[in-house]
């Protein structure tokens, strides 16, 4: 089942924000321990005939904060401390620690693992240890390396050329039979490998027969079978080989408006081909069946019009389209005080249950539908029968929506659900700063069940204190979490709402807002403090998604090395030259891996080698609206030309 982007986003954020300091935290349990590939028993007395260069990995069952490894890992010689190199992987569960120089041979090390390292949750680890004793006089590989680079001490060797050669260094001669063998490669279309001896048999280069694929990940090894002429023993080794990105084009190369008139009509097409044949709602995702997601539907209707401008469908067909999911809308879908739910039965209009006690209105959800409906009635013409009444059909939806009715008893201050079979027990009040705020927006332009201006400045401002101020990267940040959060933040509002010029009832630039969280995000994969492979000022766009582990929200606080091209491409109107760059790379670079029936898939991590084969409703109409807005500003337009929509920014104190 798909964890809703905007749902868990949310709640992540309260949790973190709300947990007490007397919250137990998860236990921080050492799960195994690695020295090179060899897996290490502790409780098996002092590891023997351990190579002088060792890279030992202690994985942990819960993130490591960075702050503790100095005190909470030490390696000991005779309880004087050896200097290491100490790194966090694998979401940060995993500590790769490297001695700085050789160990000395035919002597006894130990590592300690103290009650100092602690996880990111805070919970401590019981004190451990465990003893190894180094080989003396046994075949050492001395250097390794590749395309001119030294690379023994690092798991993770990128920018590995396509072809191929290393160059093995050993403490004494080899023996040949031993060696070839002992060597091996893994990983996608691996080639034959060659080898060349020099140096009195110390010195091997290897070599690929054939060129290696690209952003691919291969397995280098050399088995612990490998002799050197007077019988020592190898202590064995591996490593990871990233290769290199293939530049060359993918696609025949296409002018930058083609490009992007290309990439909004293959993505349309999962709103129009893809969408359900009964209700023409919009399904949940490619693999969806019969399961439409509201708040999607609402991204698919503001399409249409895109799709009518560009030539993609004709007028009539866009019209006929809107008739069918409006009238799905208004008369066969399920409401709940004129609310609908996050998912629906495509067929029947009944709610489908998203979650436990999520089986009725979905307030946010509803919003997005809101501004898709208020968006399409705006381009609509009035003097075309067949048009008027879909207008006014879309007013009595709009009227019907209860927005009063999510303040739960008048609070001041909506909440995200109501279960005609659970009430308000999810409880859940919707604050900034995450996509919301088009939620207290859209219930201030209602003719029928508005809120007033104190529901949204104690609800969604927290009475300013949704403002940040802070700079990270160097750009200061208006509003919401650290870093910004994932991007989807940015763009799911200003879908309709255009924020240029756009200030708030307490000073904040919503287009400095847009434009600085875009940046931060794309800085953070330039700067790629965790060092994942493929990110770049090209490769670039953490936002919620699927992902290699499942789906999640991707931000600079949570980044798996997932990225997400919905990120950067539905940021076009907010930096439309990193955007353009972005798009180039996924699509002539990257195209072969990424570019499907609709469009884009949905996310890829480059250094896991995973590549989703998925759509996502929610993450497709994002793209298709923010590069028209981008190039003609045409849903901005329609949205902001709604009376009511000036009338509630008046309501908020918005000046533009």
């Amino acid at each position: 089942m798909m964890i809703r982007v905007h749902y868990i986003i949310l709640l992540l954020g309260l949790l973190v924000l709300s947990c007490k300091k007397d919250d137990p935290a998860a236990p921080l349990m050492l799960n195994k321990i690695y020295i090179n590939s060899d897996e290490i028993d502790i409780n098996a007395g002092i590891v023997q005939d351990v190579n002088v260069n060792p890279i030992i990995r202690l994985i942990f069952s819960e993130p490591i904060d960075q702050e503790s490894l100095n005190e909470g890992v030490r390696l000991l010689d005779n309880s004087q401390t050896v200097a290491v190199n100490t790194s966090l992987a694998a979401e940060d569960k995993t500590i790769n620690l490297v001695p700085q120089n050789k160990l000395e041979n035919f002597t006894v090390y130990t590592l300690q693992i103290t009650n100092e390292l602690r996880s990111k949750a805070g919970s401590n680890i019981g004190a451990v240890e465990f003893t190894f004793k180094t080989v003396a006089g046994a075949l050492q590989l001395e250097s390794l390396i590749v395309n001119e680079s030294e690379v023994l001490n690092l798991d993770i060797v990128p920018n590995v050329p396509l072809t191929l050669e290393m160059e093995l260094n050993f403490t004494e001669p080899v023996k040949r039979s031993t060696l070839e063998s002992a060597v091996s490669l893994t990983g996608l279309n691996v080639p034959a490998l060659s080898f060349a001896y020099a140096n009195n048999d110390q010195t091997v280069k290897v070599s690929a027969t054939s060129n290696l694929s690209y952003l691919s990940k291969y397995s280098f090894k050399i088995s612990r079978n490998l002799e050197s002429v007077d019988g020592a023993n190898f202590g064995g080794f591996s490593n990871h080989l990233f290769t290199l990105l293939d530049s060359t084009y993918k696609f025949p190369e296409l002018s930058d408006e083609e490009l992007l008139t290309l990439v909004q009509q293959q993505t349309f097409k999962y709103f129009w081909d893809f969408g359900h044949p009964v209700s023409g709602l919009s399904r949940e995702r490619n693999t969806s069946g019969h399961t439409v997601a509201s708040g999607a539907s609402g991204f698919g209707l503001m399409t249409i019009p895109v799709g009518i401008e560009r030539g993609f469908i004709t007028r009539s067909e866009g019209v006929e389209r809107l008739s069918t999911m409006i009238n799905f809308l208004g008369d066969k879908a399920e409401r709940f005080h004129g609310a609908w739910s996050h998912w629906l039965h495509g067929e029947t209009g009944k709610a489908k249950p998203f979650s436990q006690k999520d089986d009725g209105g979905d307030l946010v959800e509803t919003s997005f539908v809101a501004m898709g409906l208020m968006t399409v009635r705006q381009y609509l013409n009035e003097m075309e029968a067949s048009e008027k009444s879909l207008i006014d059909k879309i007013n009595t939806i709009l009227d019907g929506i209860e927005w009063d009715w999510y303040r739960q008893g008048g609070q001041n201050q909506l909440y995200w659900h109501w279960s005609p079979n659970y009430g308000w027990d999810k409880n859940m009040k919707i604050s900034g700063w995450n996509e919301a705020m088009i939620t207290y927006f859209m219930a201030a332009t209602s003719t029928s069940h508005a809120i007033p201006k104190e529901v949204y400045e104690e609800g969604w401002t927290r009475s300013g204190n949704f403002l940040n101020g802070n700079e990270y990267y160097g750009i200061t940040l208006p509003m919401g979490h650290n870093y910004g959060g994932p991007l989807f933040f940015e763009q799911y509002t200003f879908l309709g709402i255009d924020p240029h010029n756009l200030v708030g009832s307490h000073g904040e630039s919503y287009w400095e807002q847009v434009v600085n969280h875009t940046l931060i995000n794309r800085e953070h994969c330039v700067r790629n403090p965790k060092g994942y492979v493929g990110y770049s000022k090209d490769c670039w766009g953490l936002t919620a998604s699927d992902g290699y582990e499942g789906y999640s929200a991707h931000s600079p606080t949570n980044d798996r090395g997932v990225i997400t091209p919905t990120a950067a491409l539905s940021s076009f109107p907010f930096t439309p030259v990193e955007s353009m760059e972005a798009l180039k790379h996924f699509y002539y670079r990257l195209g072969d891996r990424l570019w499907g029936p609709y469009g884009f898939y949905d996310a890829f991590s480059i250094q896991d080698e995973w590549y989703a084969t998925s759509n996502i409703g929610i993450d497709q109409g994002p793209i298709v609206i923010m590069i028209e807005n981008h190039r003609t500003g045409l849903l901005w337009d329609l949205f902001m030309s709604a009376p009511e929509v000036q009338s509630a920014m008046n309501l908020l104190g918005f000046t533009n």
